[in-house]
């Protein structure tokens, strides 16, 4: 499905972030991610990649249209793209001039990169006394692991995250997108206003040290006390979680999958309402949530049983009305036209400048009643904003073209 084309818009300041200056650095997936929600928010994000060697999100997505993929679409959006070898000597001084103008630098390199650049934070902060740097790696930039390369799949299996996912006695599954990069994009974004709102105060910026596992580590909920204190080792348990019921995926008659949840006792009232079954909420066995987690498989079958002979629509129709949380479980394709989603814009077109149309993709979240943000752009073209970036510093048309040449950019 493709929206219908629209002019581009221009990155002409608005959001809560407008007027923040972000130097993104480096490739595949957090770093860009949190860079992404970034200028998502209104800031002014520049992406450095070196000439000649774009970054391979470039390439990424399942499938192409005219030769274009499409995770570069959303996680390149909202940003300017420049070329820049910081290792030269001449790149190296264009870089310092470009962090002598910038609040944020968010940067996902393997730990001691910029170290061997002669770029570590006291030379950055030496220019710029209020620069927050932000470093996402896979296991931090201290600790035994430190040195190590990490990928989110690898992160989400050492934080323990996958080890509690799928079904029990088979292989843990990973997710059908890249979740520890995501999350560790957030934990970054989160990091980096905390740190400038500690800037706001002190006057001095920091260092905001992000590792993809420990942002998988932090999502653990209650597992890690339950092993100190009770010796209980999560498992995998399905579509379901392990003593908290009913809260499932059940089939309809017409074979849709429904999440249907109402573990809190009041939801589990009202469910047993909405089913013709109001003596189950005083029952003994599913009286409160402790009596249905121990007998989650008897309380599981009755409401698969209900579902199971009605049509997905009636059974979304019943609940809803009865005020019973329960959704269907979508494709891509009912997310594109969920009325929900379309009346919040959170499915809105970007306009891609590598084909020239526009590409739908997922909107700006959360929404900001006072300072609204919005997609601007889609990701652009490798080095698309040099000229323009680039004047900024003072180079004239020409500078940039000899600097181009000479491979700095």
């Amino acid at each position: 499905m493709t929206a219908s084309p629209s002019p581009v818009a221009p990155l002409t300041p608005g959001g809560p972030l407008a007027g923040l200056r972000v130097l993104e650095m480096g490739t595949i997936i957090a770093g860009p991610f949190a860079a992404r929600i970034l200028g998502d928010y209104g800031a002014d994000v520049v992406k450095i990649e070196p000439p000649g060697r774009p970054d391979p999100l470039r390439e990424w997505g399942q499938g192409a249209y005219r030769g274009q993929h499409f995770m570069w679409t959303v996680i390149g959006r909202n940003k300017r793209c420049i070329t820049l070898d910081p290792r030269t000597e001449r790149g190296r001084e264009l870089f310092l001039r470009l962090v002598e103008r910038t609040d944020v630098i968010v940067e996902n390199f393997r730990p001691g990169t910029l170290e061997r650049w002669d770029l570590a934070y006291d030379v950055l902060s030496g220019v710029n006394p209020g620069l927050v740097l932000g470093r996402v790696s896979g296991y931090g930039q201290t600790g035994p692991y430190a040195s190590k390369p990490g990928y989110a799949s690898v992160a989400e299996a050492v934080s323990g995250l996958r080890g509690i996912n799928g079904y029990p006695d088979q292989p843990p599954p990973r997710t059908a997108v890249s979740l520890g990069d995501s999350l560790a994009g957030m934990v970054a974004v989160q990091g980096v206003l905390a740190a400038l709102y500690s800037r706001s105060v002190t006057g001095k910026g920091q260092v905001v040290d992000i590792a993809i596992t420990e942002a998988c580590l932090s999502v653990l909920e209650s597992a890690i006390p339950e092993y100190d204190k009770l010796g209980k080792v999560r498992r995998p348990g399905g579509t379901r979680l392990d003593g908290i019921a009913p809260s499932n995926i059940y089939r309809s008659s017409d074979g849709l999958w429904m999440v249907v949840a109402a573990n809190q006792d009041s939801v589990f009232r009202r469910l047993c309402a909405a089913m013709g079954r109001p003596e189950l909420a005083t029952d003994e066995r599913f009286v409160d949530h402790v009596a249905r987690g121990r007998n989650q498989d008897e309380i599981d079958g009755i409401v698969a049983a209900w579902v199971a002979a009605r049509a997905a629509e009636e059974v979304r129709a019943v609940l809803d009305e009865a005020g019973v949380i329960v959704g269907p479980i979508n494709t891509v394709a009912e997310v594109v036209t969920d009325e929900q989603f379309l009346a919040r814009d959170m499915i809105v077109p970007h306009h891609d400048e590598r084909l020239d149309e526009d590409v739908l993709g997922p909107g700006v979240v959360p929404t900001f009643a006072g300072t609204p943000a919005r997609v601007r752009r889609a990701g652009p073209a490798l080095g698309a904003d040099n000229h323009e970036v680039y004047a900024e510093l003072g180079l004239s048309a020409a500078q940039v073209d000899e600097l181009v040449t000479e491979g700095t950019i």
